[in-house]
């Protein structure tokens, strides 16, 4: 299977604080990937869509929510490299902007209440055990095979960095710069910024792709009051953000990380003449689901 190229720049991001603390700080543009198969969502799924093609699996099923990044990139990838997809989606029928592309994209669509969804390996033996050509590729592409694309983008960083920040719902990104900051031996630190409240189970996650405790930093103060929950300051800080850089934001996950970028410089957590780099882990179709609330934060 040919992939497309890897397109992700490092920007440098200028504002008058990080002249005043002595940083240097950049964004790592996994947004600017493609246009649906983005940002770590394409990390996720690469591994998984040559797994499934060698062991000739040509019917990829998956799992997500109606506003999932996750089905939309498994969509278009599905589309693009000869699959047929099938997705459970959490919940009532409905039609967001999120699905409408999913079923563009050829996907076929199985709505479950939240309690069946529970149980996706379950789900998928119900529906598909008699069906030999189908793969099951975990919610959020999370696995081994996750972690081995993300551990990739250490290897592409063109600058040394001494900071990396990513968002973390499921922690498969996270421990894989983590796997890849060890494997490559760089002197740089992760830090795991979890978009959602009662995230210490994200440390169990990331734990489990590795035999030894790993080394990173765990800031848990950042959800904002929850997975895709939100607050004006959050709302305030992306808007000011997207019209100062021109790089777009999501209030689910690279809202929060960068809020949390700029609050602990702010705090001093760095030291003078450090760099520090955020990872966009794309996801901005996210938007489309606050498209009110994000409006009349613009208004106001």
């Amino acid at each position: 299977m040919k992939a497309f190229d890897i397109n992700s720049p490092e920007e440098e991001l200028f504002d008058p604080l990080f002249k005043e603390k002595n940083l240097r700080v950049f964004i790592k543009r996994d947004d600017m990937i493609h246009p649906f198969i983005s940002g770590n969502k394409w990390r996720k799924l690469k591994y998984n869509l040559i797994d499934a093609k060698a062991a000739n699996k040509n019917h990829i099923v998956t799992f997500g929510g109606c506003w999932s990044n996750h089905l939309l990139a498994t969509a278009c990838a599905a589309a693009r490299f000869g699959f047929k997809s099938t997705a459970f989606v959490r919940g009532e029928d409905i039609n967001t902007d999120s699905l409408l592309f999913c079923r563009l994209f050829g996907m076929k669509l199985i709505f479950v209440d939240r309690t069946a969804y529970r149980d996706k390996p379950a789900l998928f033996a119900a529906h598909f055990s008699d069906d030999p050509e189908a793969i099951f590729i975990d919610e959020g592409g999370a696995g081994e095979n996750a972690v081995k694309g993300c551990a990739e983008i250490i290897t592409e960083l063109k600058t040394p960095f001494d900071h990396i920040f990513c968002a973390a719902g499921t922690g498969a990104t996270s421990a894989g710069l983590i796997k890849g900051i060890g494997m490559n031996q760089v002197n740089m630190t992760c830090h795991v910024i979890p978009v959602l409240k009662g995230a210490d189970f994200l440390k169990e996650n990331i734990k489990q792709y590795f035999l030894t405790e790993p080394d990173y930093r765990f800031h848990d103060s950042y959800h904002f009051g929850g997975y895709a929950k939100t607050t004006p300051a959050l709302f305030e800080f992306i808007n000011h953000f997207s019209a100062s850089t021109g790089i777009l934001l999501d209030p689910i996950y690279t809202g929060k990380m960068m809020y949390a970028v700029y609050d602990l410089i702010r705090q001093d957590y760095f030291d003078p003449g450090a760099t520090i780099v955020a990872l966009h882990t794309g996801g901005l179709f996210g938007l489309l689901g606050m498209k009110e609330q994000i409006s009349a934060s613009i208004v106001a």
